[in-house]
């Protein structure tokens, strides 16, 4: 990745694994909705695999309003810590997510924040992903140029598409339910695919060796 300065990471499903925090908003509906939590799982599912946003389809077929979201069950990747801090000593390291208030506090509670040198979180700045102006807000706060960033995270909506358009480098992590997504246009294609934050790891460490033996 030649002349990249800064790399950027959503947070749900990216940096934190959201498996448990899913679960329990699901078994919430379904007891909202007297049915099982096998039969809102799988509805979910086939939902994502729809490129929809498979939860919240289930709530309105259901017609359940959506439960809170529970933070204190999110947890970290246990490659999370290695991959921000091997990262952040060549690069520099930011934060664009959809986030609820307090994404900084939350980032600090899981001990990664040291790493992390911009968090650029939507409920503090009055914009959401896929709109691309959260994005020009980092970038700016940054001072970066779109072609010197990379944009990682689980979404092609939310992370590959808007960030690409303006000009960053892309990488799609595989991971939550955001890797049912069937891509349909190029412009959903990443420029790299990776199941877990180690291999992001291995893409900075090859380009690295690449550069030096040029």
């Amino acid at each position: 990745m030649e002349n990249i300065k800064w790399i950027f990471f959503d947070v749900g499903s990216t940096l934190v694994d959201e498996r448990k925090a899913y679960e329990e908003r699901m078994k919430a509906v379904a007891k909202t909705a007297n049915v099982s939590y096998e039969y809102v799982y799988w509805t979910a599912l086939a939902f994502y695999k729809e490129n929809k946003k498979g939860d919240l389809e289930t709530m309105k077929l259901l017609h359940v309003k959506k439960p809170k979201w529970r933070h204190e069950s999110e947890m970290l990747y246990c490659e999370t810590k290695e991959c921000l801090r091997t990262l952040s000593e060549k690069y520099k390291i930011g934060v664009i997510a959809n986030q609820s208030p307090g994404t900084e506090k939350r980032l600090k509670e899981f001990g990664i924040l040291q790493y992390i040198n911009l968090v650029i979180a939507s409920a503090e700045e009055g914009v959401a992903k896929p709109d691309k102006r959260i994005f020009e807000i980092a970038l700016n706060r940054a001072a970066c140029k779109p072609q010197q960033a990379v944009m990682a995270g689980d979404r092609i909506d939310n992370d590959i598409v808007p960030a690409k358009a303006l000009g960053m480098k892309t990488i799609w992590i595989k991971q939550g339910f955001g890797r049912y997504w069937r891509k349909t246009t190029e412009y959903e294609q990443a420029d790299y695919e990776v199941d877990n934050l180690s291999e992001i790891m291995e893409i900075c460490k090859i380009s690295d060796r690449l550069r030096e033996e040029a």
